[in-house]
């Protein structure tokens, strides 16, 4: 009985140095962790996009560049729509990074990004330091060079970034149910014909070709033709869901996104 009691207590120890080995190679391979911060549009997007990178950690949607504290998604005036990108700097690189990004927007755009207008929605990248500043300011000239044309994606100091509401994290893959105008609908559902409606991956895909790394999935839908050019908004407007809506009936040439927001309304006859 004895002898069996020891060679459990044997047999437990090597499991136990084994999986501590392991775990010491993994902690070995992994690099240092670096956070950056880009504005490209609708940040639902741009998490949706790098999300999925490998050796990206993870992806948080946000406000950063203004001087409003706290700001939500009712009141983010001054601020950009941005996305916080945590990586592993020894399985991607930050300049990869920016590359991506570069190639994910359209950095020619200075009234915002497809169909969504006006200053929230205008690119930047922000930096936190001067390897970040040198970083950011390759990545804008490359893409300059590479497209022949005048890039108007900012270069800005991080001063603080402030994450936004629960509700629009990690919007593009959530099962949670909102009523929209067409019925009740999975966050992922309404996001993916939001982003086929919008245009997003259709300009991108057209701007950069084959260099563009997240378009052409299968979200290439063009936007309607009357929704082709839309109201600019020099704040975002208030009453963003369904609760909220407003009775008056829309413009045809409101924002895209805000539409599906406030119930979907005319892009519903879309579905």
């Amino acid at each position: 009985m004895m002898c069996c009691v020891r060679e459990m207590k044997a047999l437990m120890l090597a499991v136990l140095i084994g999986l501590a080995l392991m775990m010491q190679a993994v902690m070995a391979e992994a690099g240092p962790r670096e956070e950056i911060v880009v504005a490209g549009g609708c940040f639902w997007c741009v998490e949706s996009d790098f999300e999925g990178v490998p050796g990206v950690i993870g992806a948080v949607s946000g406000f950063a560049g203004g001087t409003l504290k706290n700001p939500t998604y009712k009141d983010h005036t001054g601020h950009y729509e941005v996305v916080k990108i945590t990586f592993d700097a020894g399985k991607i690189s930050r300049d990869e990074i920016l590359h991506k990004f570069m190639r994910s927007i359209d950095p020619t755009d200075d009234g915002g990004q497809f169909c969504d207008r006006g200053p929230a929605y205008k690119t930047a990248l922000f930096y936190k330091g001067a390897d970040q500043r040198v970083a950011a300011e390759q990545a804008v000239s490359a893409a300059g060079q590479d497209l022949g044309r005048k890039i108007v994606t900012k270069i800005l100091p991080l001063s603080g970034f402030y994450p936004a509401e629960d509700y629009h994290q990690d919007y593009y893959k959530s099962s949670d149910i909102v009523l929209t105008r067409a019925g009740p609908k999975s966050k992922a559902s309404a996001y993916k014909f939001y982003r086929k409606a919008c245009g997003r991956d259709a300009k991108v895909k057209a701007l950069w070709g084959g260099a563009a790394p997240f378009a052409g999935s299968g979200c290439s839908a063009a936007l309607p033709p009357q929704f082709q050019k839309p109201r600019a908004f020099e704040t975002s407007p208030p009453g963003y869901f369904w609760e909220e809506e407003e009775s008056a009936r829309l413009e045809p040439l409101e924002s895209c996104r805000r539409r599906c927001e406030r119930g979907w309304h005319q892009l519903s006859l879309f579905l």
